[in-house]
């Protein structure tokens, strides 16, 4: 879809342009202070990209704009019409099963099967029947990503999926994610306060500060990432600059929030948390 300046909104194939997402003089305002001031952005398709930046610089404003649900903007704005989100917040109905949940939206009167290959793609084909109440951490927040891939996007908004699992289960998520990227082939947005994750995950790392996007980067690491390469240190200690936040003396491959995401395979499911 296009969203102009305060919020029309009109469906745009994905042939309509070249980019999955185009941003142009994005401005939202709230109480006369402008979060989002005059924004530039192109994501394109199939591309992954990492938006970081400080708390309360409009990261999560941008993707809300993104997803059509803030249109008081100013600007224009440019997505596919197939997009999909997932919040930090599984955000699933406690009164419907598992399944349900997954074809919550949805137009039409689509059958269980849809929602049943969506879990299995997220490794969750045990859990179809269960209520939300009864899932782990880590299952409700594949159930919440089977939910947005049975909508089969162009384009995958992500505002923090992994912000509320223990370590352990964010390290799977991050491989989850990874693996359903390669195989679907869509553009991801991916909002994060990470630096260690965007640069694992991402083609591309934009910092946004004061309301634009500040500093960019291409992420020219071969996959899988290598976190004890010279090169990742250089740009993780790039972007941490960037953050304003001076690096830590740690070396890399002692955080658990990425070794095991670099030396692990792609693909592995999220653990059940406790």
């Amino acid at each position: 879809m296009a969203t102009d300046v305060h919020g029309a909104v009109t469906p745009k194939t994905a042939d309509g342009a070249s980019a999955a997402v185009r941003v142009a003089g994005l401005t939202r305002s709230f109480d006369g202070r402008a979060v989002i001031d005059g924004l530039e952005l192109t994501v394109q398709p199939g591309e992954f990209v990492a938006l970081l930046g400080r708390s309360g610089c409009g990261k999560s404003t941008l993707l809300r704009v993104l997803a059509g649900l803030d249109r008081e903007i100013e600007g224009e704005v440019s997505v596919p019409r197939r997009s999909a989100v997932a919040f930090q917040a599984p955000r699933l109905m406690p009164w419907k099963k598992v399944w349900r949940n997954v074809l919550l939206g949805l137009p039409g009167r689509p059958e269980r099967a849809v929602a049943e290959q969506a879990l299995g793609e997220v490794g969750l084909s045990h859990r179809t029947d269960a209520w939300p109440k009864t899932l782990s951490g880590g299952e409700a927040q594949r159930a919440s990503l089977a939910r947005a891939l049975v909508r089969e996007p162009d384009l995958l908004l992500l505002d923090e999926p992994f912000g509320a699992l223990d370590a352990l289960t964010r390290i799977k998520a991050q491989r989850l994610v990874a693996e359903l990227w390669r195989r679907r082939g869509c553009a991801v947005l991916l909002v994060t306060h990470d630096v260690e994750e965007a640069l694992l995950l991402a083609d591309r790392a934009v910092v946004m500060d004061e309301g634009v996007i500040a500093y960019e980067t291409a992420i020219d690491l071969p996959r899988p990432r290598d976190i004890a390469s010279p090169r990742f240190a250089e740009l993780r200690a790039r972007l941490l600059d960037r953050l304003g936040v001076d690096g830590p003396t740690d070396s890399p491959a002692d955080s658990p929030s990425s070794s095991g995401l670099a030396d692990g395979p792609a693909g592995d499911g999220l653990a059940d948390a406790a």
